[in-house]
């Protein structure tokens, strides 16, 4: 580390301690050439996540966009808004887990909301289904309730 009074990169750790917040080190360090003490500050590096859109597009992850897509896969249910920040918060966490910068919407994100969706509630995940899924007729819409087992298989 630089001492930011005299330029010499020696110098010694007197103190280490957490900030208040647990998101970084603070310590106190004492400069060997010049013997004046400051302080540096160590965060844990964020790593962006860039989503790639299914025309190929490459956007920036936008927790606030994850939460209004479920926000109106929800809409008019029962699910309180904390429920769904959870959910955001639970697919976020997986997200980052994934380790990776560059994840898909379709292939990542879209079965990570379904699976959340489905255990949540089953209108809203059918809403998202709908859209995530491009339903293109009615017995594509059937076979994904039959799947839920919310209709029964028809009679052969």
């Amino acid at each position: 580390m630089r001492c930011p009074y005299c330029d010499s990169l020696e110098d010694k750790v007197v103190d280490s301690r957490s900030s208040k917040e647990g998101n970084a080190i603070r310590r106190r360090r004492e400069c060997l050439a010049c013997g004046r003490r400051f302080t540096t500050y160590e965060y844990i590096e964020d790593m962006p996540i860039t989503v790639i859109k299914s025309d190929g597009r490459r956007e920036p992850f936008d927790r606030s966009k994850l939460f209004a897509k479920l926000q109106l896969a929800c809409n008019k249910r029962p699910i309180p808004t904390a429920k769904i920040e959870e959910v955001v918060d639970r697919i976020e966490a997986k997200l980052i887990g994934m380790g990776e910068r560059e994840i898909s919407a379709k292939k990542d994100i879209g079965p990570l909301v379904m699976e959340e969706l489905k255990a949540l509630d089953h209108v809203a995940y059918i809403r998202f289904a709908s859209v995530y899924r491009h339903f293109k007729d009615l017995s594509e819409f059937a076979e994904e309730l039959r799947q839920l087992g919310t209709i029964p298989k028809p009679s052969e």
